[in-house]
């Protein structure tokens, strides 16, 4: 009796079992990777924008897990630039980044057309249903560039060089003038828009103009042609600001400073708020000085303390709101024949 009895309690425990396995679900299998595609319209190696936006994507792939795609060397025209977008909107992405102000309109257009793909425009001012911009605000180093510039000049005189008329540029161009205006309003500004971001021969005659007209120092805003410019300052015995990187670290004897603007933070921001499940579409999400190791104007050793003492106390006004950087420049061009 007691066997038989023992006998049932194992049936009824193994029935249990049994029915509590068959109503497990069976394991779910593996997240597909988070995919991002970028268009890239430079050269990856520049050593300046296109460059910085590619490292922020290597950080999407190394630190997220995710798989990416990109296209690069695409020239900055607007039809060629909707069909790099095209292309790899049509590889169903999570993601779809394009690197530059350039991309704003190209980007609406192709983001309207593939509304079940999430696009971002990295220091783009654009933004729709299924299309957000992330910036890096180059305009809050840049002012702080043109500060120092006012106060190390000896002439009096400074320069400004730039390729393409894209919004970012023309944004840094007068925050860097309102910078120089506010700590030297004696100065004279030579601004030039030279029309290309990476011919070092067109460069390098801008900064040899630039420089026989005074200037003593110069910022650059260009990616593969700042060589040119190098070589002119080098020649020249002139100063040089970067931006981008920090170029003092390179080259501390051409380079007094740098405007850093790290936008491998934007283009990495935007994959990490995907991943987190935080990305929303149709909002502008900036960077500036309040995040230092993307925006912060880097100094060569040789600046005296008390122009760095300035300088610190100069950002934070600007990160407290009571500086308020100019983005809008009135001011005559310098042209070089």
């Amino acid at each position: 009796m007691r066997l038989a009895l023992r006998l049932l309690c194992l049936f009824v425990l193994a029935a249990a079992v049994a029915g509590c396995s068959a109503r497990k679900p069976a394991a779910s299998p593996e997240a597909r990777p988070l995919s991002v595609a970028m268009l890239i319209p430079g050269n990856i190696a520049d050593g300046g924008f296109m460059e910085s936006g590619h490292k922020g994507l290597m950080k999407i792939q190394s630190e997220l897990g995710a798989k990416v795609d990109f296209i690069d060397g695409v020239k900055p025209d607007k039809d060629k630039l909707e069909q790099a977008l095209r292309i790899l909107a049509q590889r169903k992405p999570d993601l779809v980044i394009a690197h530059g102000g350039q991309c704003n309109e190209a980007a609406k257009a192709v983001a309207a057309q593939y509304p079940d793909v999430r696009f971002v425009v990295v220091q783009g001012k654009v933004t729709g249903p299924n299309l957000s911009s992330y910036e890096v605000l180059q305009e809050q180093s840049a002012w702080l560039a043109g500060a120092a510039a006012g106060m190390l000049t000896k002439t009096g005189v400074v320069g400004h060089i730039s390729g393409i008329r894209v919004v970012p540029g023309l944004k840094g161009r007068a925050a860097y003038a309102a910078g120089l205006k506010y700590v030297n309003p004696k100065a004279r500004l030579l601004t030039t828009f030279c029309g290309n971001q990476d011919d070092n021969e067109l460069s390098k005659k801008v900064a040899l103009a630039q420089i026989k007209g005074k200037a003593d120092i110069i910022f650059t805003m260009l990616n593969s042609g700042r060589q040119g410019a190098i070589d002119a300052c080098r020649e020249k015995n002139v100063r040089q600001i970067g931006n981008v990187k920090d170029w003092t670290a390179q080259d501390p004897q051409v380079f007094a400073a740098s405007a850093v603007a790290d936008v491998s933070w934007a283009v990495f921001g935007a994959g990490k708020d995907l991943a987190d499940g935080a990305w929303k579409p149709a909002v502008e999400k900036k960077i500036g000085l309040s995040d230092p190791e993307a925006v912060r104007l880097a100094l060569a050793p040789d600046v005296p303390a008390t122009v760095r003492e300035r300088l610190a106390g100069l950002a934070e006004r600007i990160r407290t709101g009571e500086i308020e950087v100019s983005v809008q420049y009135d001011g005559p061009e310098f042209e070089v024949k």
